[in-house]
């Protein structure tokens, strides 16, 4: 499983002209789910995700987490995280989990990331065409997978 996150200053996602899910100060969280991928993994990212300490003290330094600064997290399924481009021009999309595979563990990432102590957690719309507006906040960009926590 992998989650690409960025840290902004706000996020959204829209779907058929309708926001379906925004947030202030936190992450928004691209999520890719891979076949061997089971409960385990979005509990283990979830943890990670709301502890990481990518925001700034009062000293400028990147020594809060999440939950210091009271953050929210928009959660977008991005089969796409899984794309294979090294043959071709076409990326193949066939490391990436099938949506009754998928579908499941994004929504559990989401549900574990609220255990933590997420007050916000706001979510795309799994399987849909969504335009995702971000202000990156840094940039910062950090990408988790459970390949290599």
């Amino acid at each position: 499983m992998r989650v690409v996150l960025q840290r902004v200053e706000r996020g959204s996602v829209t779907v058929n002209n309708e926001v379906t899910g925004a947030v202030e100060r936190g992450f928004v969280a691209l999520v890719g789910v891979t076949h061997p991928d089971t409960p385990a993994e979005a509990e283990l990212l979830a943890r990670k995700t709301a502890n990481l300490r990518v925001f700034d003290d009062d000293e400028g330094k990147m020594n809060r987490s999440l939950l210091d600064v009271d953050g929210g997290v928009l959660v977008v399924s991005q089969f796409t995280l899984y794309a294979d481009a090294r043959k071709g021009r076409r990326p193949s999309f066939i490391d990436a989990a099938r949506p009754e595979t998928a579908a499941p563990l994004v929504t559990l990432y989401a549900e574990r990331l609220r255990a933590e102590g997420i007050q916000q957690v706001e979510h795309g719309v799994f399987g849909a065409m969504m335009r995702v507006e971000i202000i990156n906040d840094g940039p910062v960009t950090i990408i988790l997978d459970t390949d290599s926590l």
